[in-house]
């Protein structure tokens, strides 16, 4: 309902968005307030507002970004509520235009409309992930573009032409001598402002042009001293056709006969000049000025100022020329038609594409779900756990890093990922973090804890006051705790064993220098860390262990470690480990690369055999940009 009614109310804005500008001056005039908007920052207000109310309406059908666009909705309702109160008490104005000229609704009607739909919001901002997706959220930005694309173009040429679709009752078609006369009679009527009264001589000839059963020419022209002069060469062009054929030519508009005058000298005109109230004009047509043909009091056509014909289309007279019919291809369901195969047939189309992608990659994540062995390469399989660890350092304040974990988690229970996921988070996120994750889909864990139980340590955080936050994991060993705290392997031993045995899983790094890379002493600087910190761990607390191998050397310092780079010093660390505690061990070790890992080199690192997932930094802080590496995967 909410989707429908802003999509709604969002296009008939964009098919008229003078009409909207008019609506929003006549707020400002009750407000007292119109001297203070020029009619350009007014006009592009209407076209704001229409491409946001159309856009949110597409964004809830389709599910986009659900939390902000149930929220923006609610805002706007929030607003709108209060003002349409006004409305209703005070009637300044006769109705609030939410719906254009398509759907007049009186101010009660409105108001009460406004407050079943902000009940309606409430309740969508209340639970927005309810909304089922159309669109995977890879493909959204499709939806999102095309729709605000598509609506400012809509805008954009009935502003050119004239609205792609008239509402009012001054469209193509509209028999406005039998609407007159029914005013004229009593009847109800929207034609009862409707009079032409002539500048000269004062004398009302509404009657004589309506009952005219030739072709009358009126050009329309609200206020002649705004009038856009640009296409005054056709305008004399048209008259000129209109009196050598015998065709009656006015012009109308609600100016003074100063302005008159002044339109009369610039351009030349000698045809007589009709009072209308300014109203009406700008109701007749969404042009300054515009032209309008009239046949036996029916409006054949209108053309704005930007489509006036030229001397092509006036080489004949209008009996045997198409323009004096109708126009065959200007019919609501030929529009309707042009609609459906320019908007909403795309977007069927993606939606149905989208969704046979969905079904497919979740056919294939279900054979892999019964597969026992996941596949390394042609020659060798393991059931060693893959992980995509994200560690987000000294970044993200409390508020961020909740709502940054929020997105993870909906993102990820939505579609399951294809290996383990852990967020290692600075301290004062983590209670707050493990209150809604799901750590069946995400890991929670820390980025350090101390080397002592506890005591008279102060600004320290102990393993065991991580794991009563309700993290599993805790990094140990990073480059940079050992490169600015001093960290020792005898420190970060002890830290080791405090953490298991507060039943913390250990995400324990290692890693040469650019200086010992050089030196060609990365094999014996990995050995080390691991014999100083964890090799005294017995086969049992060992199997706990997730070893990071962090290139210190090519993170910051513009040299690139290649994928075979990671692969050889990975399997170099497993060589080591099956040493120590047996193949068995070593092959079920996950190991994890530390390096530069992007969405774009995920695969590749991914796809090498020692390579069990990434330890990832700064990737990390962007849902989107964490989860394309979390897809390398598949």
């Amino acid at each position: 309902m909410l989707a429908a009614t802003f999509i709604l109310s969002g296009f008939v804005k964009a098919v008229d968005p003078r009409g909207t500008q008019y609506k929003i001056q006549d707020y400002l005039q009750a407000l007292h307030l119109g001297e203070w908007m020029p009619d350009m920052v007014s006009l592009m207000l209407s076209v704001a507002l229409a491409a946001l109310e159309f856009c949110l309406g597409i964004f809830m059908l389709f599910a986009i970004r659900r939390r902000l666009t149930s929220r923006m909705i609610v805002v706007i309702l929030l607003i709108m509520t209060p003002l349409t109160l006004w409305l209703a008490l005070a009637n300044p104005i006769s109705d609030c235009g939410c719906f254009g000229d398509a759907i007049v609704l009186t101010n009660w009607q409105t108001l009460w409309k406004n407050v079943v739909l902000l009940a309606a919001a409430i309740i969508v901002a209340r639970w927005p992930l309810e909304m089922v997706r159309f669109i995977s959220r890879t493909n959204q930005w499709i939806v999102v573009n095309y729709s605000l694309l598509f609506i400012l173009a809509i805008a954009g040429w009935s502003l050119y032409d004239r609205p792609q679709f008239d509402f009012r009752p001054y469209h193509v078609g509209a028999d406005l001598r039998t609407g007159w006369m029914k005013m004229m009679e009593g009847e109800d009527s929207p034609y009862t402002d409707l009079f032409i009264e002539r500048t000269d001589n004062g004398e009302d000839i509404t009657e004589q042009v309506l009952n005219d059963e030739g072709y009358t020419f009126l050009l329309v022209a609200p206020w002649v001293e705004k009038a856009d002069d640009s296409q005054l060469d056709l305008i004399n062009q048209v008259y000129e056709y209109a009196k050598d054929n015998g065709y009656q030519f006015y012009g109308l508009t609600s100016s003074g006969e100063k302005a008159i005058g002044q339109w009369c000298d610039m351009t030349g005109a000698d045809y007589p000049f009709c009072l209308t109230d300014g109203t009406v004009l700008k109701t007749i047509i969404r042009s300054n000025p515009g032209l309008l043909l009239l046949k036996d009091g029916i409006i054949i056509r209108k053309w704005s100022n930007n489509r006036l014909p030229d001397e092509y289309d006036l080489a004949v007279p209008l009996e045997e020329s198409e323009l004096g019919w109708p126009p065959t291809d200007d019919q609501v369901p030929m529009r309707i038609m042009r609609l459906l195969l320019w908007f909403v047939l795309p977007l069927l189309l993606l939606t149905i594409a989208d969704r046979l992608w969905a079904w497919t990659k979740w056919v294939r994540r279900k054979k892999t779900d019964n597969s026992n062995n996941r596949i390394i390469n042609k020659k060798e399989t393991t059931m060693r756990k893959k992980i995509v660890a994200g560690n987000w350092k000294m970044n993200m304040n409390l508020q961020d890093g909740i709502a940054l974990a929020k997105e993870l988690n909906d993102t990820l229970k939505a579609d399951k990922p294809n290996c383990g996921v852990v967020i290692c988070t600075p301290f004062i996120h983590l209670a707050s973090i493990a209150q809604f994750l799901d750590q069946s889909v995400i890991g929670l864990g820390a980025e350090n804890c101390a080397d002592k139980e506890k005591g008279a340590f102060t600004g320290e955080v102990s393993a065991e006051m991580v794991k009563s936050t309700g993290a599993q994991y805790v990094i140990l060993g990073h480059s940079e705790r050992r490169e600015y705290y001093h960290e020792t392997p005898e420190i970060l031993k002890e830290k080791v064993l405090l953490a298991q045995k507060n039943d913390l899983k250990v995400i324990f790094c290692i890693g040469e220098s650019l200086a010992e890379r050089e030196a060609g002493k990365q094999n014996e600087v990995v050995k080390a860390e691991l014999e100083g910190s964890v090799f005294n761990l017995s086969e049992e607390d060992f199997r706990k262990i997730v070893i990071a191998y962090e290139p210190i050397w090519a993170i910051g310092t513009g040299k690139t470690a290649t994928a075979e780079q990671a692969e050889e010093i990975h399997a170099y660390i497993r060589s080591i480990i099956a040493e120590k505690y047996g193949q068995a061990v070593a092959d079920d070790t996950t190991i994890l690369y530390g390096g530069s890992c992007k969405a774009s080199n995920a695969p590749e690192l991914f796809a090498k055999p020692d390579i069990d997932g990434g330890l990832i930094g700064g990737a990390s802080l962007k849902a989107a940009d964490f989860k394309g590496i979390i897809e390398a995967f598949g």
